[in-house]
């Protein structure tokens, strides 16, 4: 099995914008991967790193400027059998979570992020293809059933969540002792109860 995750290397995060300058927004997008990294490699996969620029990682990294869409895309046309795509920015990922993700035996095995995106998945179709616009998962879904490929779908938290917003910055600290959660309290922030619900502040 082919074994890619793909990340931004040159202006990750944006969304993070709010609460994390330029500079931070990279450090912490190679903590979140490094978590991914880690997860994959104590299952026994040997993961390679697409980047849009350089990042510092301890797995093989090709630089490829393409967008995400052109460049897995890319990546299934040019794979003759299995292809695996982990996205980078899912620092709760376990070994348990990823031996979940390549148990069933579909052609096209979908992994549902929080918000309708798409986060992991294995194909072993060779028509299947992606579109990450919009509601991802639901077009996943209608694009491998047309290509007549049969469909399993995982439902995991650690797959679902992705650090995308300063709100999901509390599931970093609340659920990972890895490198990310590391990161974030290294600069300062704190869990913070408030009417019930957790969130963050930066001291």
């Amino acid at each position: 099995m082919r074994l890619v995750v793909p990340v931004s290397g040159s202006d990750p995060k944006t969304r993070l914008s709010s609460v994390l300058t330029p500079d931070e927004r990279r450090e912490f997008t190679e903590a979140m991967l490094a978590d991914v990294l880690a997860a994959l490699e104590a299952a026994d996969h040997a993961p390679a790193v697409v980047a849009t620029a350089p990042v510092t990682c301890e797995a093989p990294v090709t630089v490829d400027e393409r967008g995400l869409d052109s460049l897995v895309n890319g990546l299934l046309a040019e794979t003759d059998g299995e292809l695996a795509i982990v996205m980078a920015d899912l620092p709760l990922l376990t070994p348990g979570a990823v031996e979940r993700l390549f148990a069933p035996e579909a052609d096209v095995v979908l992994a549902p992020g929080t918000g309708g995106g798409t986060n992991a998945f294995v194909s072993r179709h060779p028509d299947f293809r992606v579109d990450y616009h919009g509601a991802s998962i639901r077009d996943h879904r209608q694009i491998a059933r047309a290509a007549g490929a049969s469909v399993a779908e995982v439902d995991s938290r650690r797959l679902a969540t992705d650090i995308d917003e300063p709100d999901d910055l509390a599931e970093v600290l609340l659920h990972s002792d890895g490198a990310a959660a590391n990161w974030l309290r290294d600069a300062g922030f704190e869990l913070v109860t408030d009417d019930g619900r957790v969130t963050v502040e930066r001291a």
